[in-house]
């Protein structure tokens, strides 16, 4: 007999609120957005205004747990198009509805070349204490191939007003893989990188979306894209350059300095539950997964109608899976005994079996209990190693 989902029974004291809007959109990027221009942003948008509204409609008849909340996280979508009155308003109905926890992680995701200091000291008397930089690359070329509205210049001039406000965790993102990228560009990005010091380093390496800009472009593996030789190099460039530069590889796509790995993404990792609010958020509540709709239309009829949810609870063996492919993401992996805890013992066992080729390769490892890919080689392989999991499990 199956097991109930053990996970359901753990309360959510994380929130993820999307912010949709963006100046234009990137040519990769197939995420939920709004494209509002180069021009406005929330002080002087109507449309800001009124999702914000929105948002906190959504917030307001959210089921609560009465635990407090330990991290938020605003993604997007640029969330630093806010006004420092709408992102106060959205983290005031956040606390009436929930509660904050003192020493909550809030994360918000900025874009150079999208607020000033008046916005940044706002966002970070507001309670924001962490920030992630869309840089994407340190490559003028690069960043208008990719449709970037910001320039190289605008990354300098952000970060100095990152440094004057004194934000405590400042995390910056690098896309690997571009068009016309050599291996002596991601070099430069790096090194560039390094050299700014954040605490924390996100790599992430280009996907071909089918419905982006980039999708009716290019074919991947086809030039003017690197080849997967290339990309490959690429990865362990940066796997050595910045952990010879002292950040720890924590996470397939992350890097950071100790004590400075991000608590929000961690959730998601752990396969823990999770509130998420805003235009295409997904929660994931007493072993449930939803996500909202993905155009602003839809959603706010969503909204009025009274967030109406109806989903099943995910099966045993789709949890299995999702623990797995998320926590071997993490460098540390997934407990053993955790696995035998949660499900039944012949799924573990299997495990086992399934994977040891692949031990064999010396693309996963098992230390201290814990089952774990290898770096770089498992991380590398690991859509290889996943794929066969899903094919013997399911």
């Amino acid at each position: 007999m199956n097991q109930k989902v053990t996970f359901s029974q753990q309360i959510p004291t994380s929130v993820y609120v999307h912010i949709p809007f963006c100046r234009r959109r990137c040519f990769y990027c197939d995420f939920p957005i709004f494209v509002i221009g180069d021009k406005l942003r929330g002080e002087k948008s109507g449309t800001i205004s009124q999702y914000v509204e929105v948002l906190c409609q959504e917030i307001t008849v959210a089921r609560t747990f009465e635990q407090p909340i330990e991290t938020i996280f605003f993604g997007g979508g640029t969330p630093s198009l806010l006004s420092n009155k709408q992102l106060q308003k959205i983290l005031n109905t956040i606390q009436e509805r929930f509660g904050i926890a003192a020493n909550a992680e809030i994360s918000m995701e900025i874009d150079p070349g999208t607020f000033d200091l008046f916005h940044l000291q706002g966002y970070h008397d507001a309670g924001i204490n962490r920030v992630s930089l869309g840089v994407q690359s340190f490559t003028e070329n690069l960043l208008q191939a990719c449709g970037r509205s910001h320039s190289v210049d605008d990354i300098f001039a952000a970060v100095d007003l990152i440094r004057q406000v004194d934000i405590p965790e400042f995390s910056m993102d690098l896309i690997s893989g571009l068009p016309h990228q050599t291996l002596d560009i991601w070099r430069e990005s790096l090194e560039k990188a390094i050299a700014i010091a954040p605490t924390h380093i996100s790599i992430y390496d280009l996907t071909i979306e089918p419905q982006t800009a980039f999708g009716r472009y290019y074919q991947p593996g086809n030039k003017p894209l690197p080849e997967d030789e290339i990309t490959v190099k690429m990865y362990r460039m940066a796997q050595n350059t910045l952990t010879d530069a002292g950040y720890e590889h924590y996470e397939i796509s992350n890097y950071a300095r100790s004590g400075h790995q991000c608590r929000h993404n961690r959730v998601y990792w752990e396969n823990r539950p999770y509130y998420g609010f805003g235009m295409g958020a997904a929660s994931y509540i007493e072993g449930k997964r939803f996500t909202r709709p993905r155009k602003t239309k839809e959603y706010y009829a969503w909204v009025e109608n009274g967030c109406i949810v109806d989903c099943q609870e995910t099966p045993i063996d789709e949890a299995l899976l999702e623990t797995l492919m998320l926590g071997l993401r993490l460098a540390e992996g997934v407990s053993i005994a955790s696995l035998k805890k949660y499900f039944e013992q012949n799924k573990v066992d299997k495990i086992d079996q399934i994977l040891q080729p692949y031990v064999e390769k010396n693309w996963v490892e098992v230390i201290k209990g814990r089952l774990r890919l290898t770096d770089p080689e498992g991380f590398l392989f690991s859509n290889v190693i996943l794929a066969k999991l899903f094919e013997k499990l399911v």
